[in-house]
């Protein structure tokens, strides 16, 4: 097929996004003589002839590693480089490592151009849109960044087939979020299928990647700095931050679990139908990600109330009115507390992950 290019308008630039590309394209896009590539070691790993003749920065792959010291360390190699600000810096991977080579970009030498390649539906449907870029500061999830939209993302859907099953699952939560806060033909096209139909079908995959992307455009075009419904993609966030990080769990299982959280507070605060709650919590477990954890509730209360989305003594949540229409609800910490003390306990953290 032939690459598809659509060029999209944010505040401060327009990006390109190419759909349906192979990797090798990106010679079209960028110098490849003024081009870095930054990776982690599992990509570098699994797809080496990729980066043969490209300047190329690995870093450790993971979470634990979304730190500033990896930050430190592209900007290390960068300045061995000689990366000067007619560099271009690509990163090649999932949401880490997009995450990281853009906060990195952004402030070397105050700003050089960048573009992704997201290698995981993580990173293809979310982490790699929308110009939010940083690190953890230690359990605290992505506390310290900026928002700086990349030149372009590179969409290569064989990339995909390199993936490990249980990083197909993890990214899915992503999906049925999108589904459930803004679109609910697409939550019914995920009850009509399984996950091993979008590993098999690249018409279809292609169809579902596409369609995610184009929904959270869409929502940061209208809301880049997050001052309205921006926020709306936060839906299962809040909670699955706080339990992330503490149980070491993977982003889309935690996301899962914070979207049931969201659903079940939806259902006391917002009159949220118990039908479709269980038609949620059906989906989330038809593509294996996690519906329910054991948590320590205090650990998990003082973790989430230092949460970026706090303002004063209120917490801004993102409910259901009905799948496919979130709202954003500010709930007072003294209710969400309580709110949280109220939650079932069903399953150990990693169980069945």
């Amino acid at each position: 097929m032939a690459v598809k290019k659509i060029i999209h308008s944010f505040s401060g630039k327009t990006v390109s996004y190419y759909f349906d590309a192979s990797l090798c394209f990106l010679e079209q896009i960028v110098p490849k003589g003024k081009t870095i590539l930054v990776t982690d070691t599992h990509i570098f790993a699994a797809q080496p002839a990729a980066f043969t003749d490209w300047q190329t920065i690995v870093i450790e792959a993971g979470e634990e590693h979304k730190q500033q010291s990896a930050v430190d360390f592209i900007i290390q190699q960068l300045i061995e480089k000689e990366a000067d600000r007619n560099t271009f810096i690509v990163g090649v991977g999932g949401g880490v490592v997009t995450d990281v080579t853009g906060y990195a970009a952004s402030v070397y030498m105050r700003g050089l151009r960048f573009g992704f390649v997201p290698t995981t539906i993580l990173a293809m449907v979310d982490a790699a849109i929308g110009g939010k870029n940083g690190v953890d500061v230690g359990v605290y999830k992505n506390l310290v960044g900026l928002i700086k939209q990349p030149e372009f993302l590179l969409f290569d859907y064989s990339l995909l087939q390199t993936l490990a099953k249980p990083e197909w699952v993890n990214g899915f939560a992503e999906v049925i979020k999108h589904a459930c806060i803004k679109d609910a033909a697409l939550f019914s096209l995920l009850e009509a299928n399984v996950l091993e139909n979008f590993q098999s079908d690249h018409e279809l995959l292609a169809q579902l990647i596409e369609r995610n992307v184009q929904i959270k455009t869409e929502v940061v075009v209208a809301d880049e700095f997050e001052k309205g419904d921006r926020k709306l993609l936060n839906f299962g966030h809040t909670f699955g931050h706080a339990i992330e990080n503490i149980y070491q769990l993977p982003h889309g299982h935690a996301v899962a679990v914070g979207m049931m959280a969201a659903c079940t507070f939806s259902e006391e605060l917002n009159g949220f139908d118990a039908g479709e709650k269980e038609r949620i919590r059906q989906l989330i477990e038809k593509y294996q990600l996690t519906s329910s954890i054991f948590f320590d509730k205090e650990k998990v209360w003082n973790l989430l109330k230092m949460d970026k989305k706090r303002v004063s003594s209120e917490m801004n949540f993102i409910l259901l009115n009905k799948i496919g229409e979130a709202v954003i609800k500010p709930i007072p910490l003294v209710q969400l507390e309580n709110l949280i003390s109220q939650l079932p306990l069903q399953k150990t953290p990693k169980e069945e992950l």
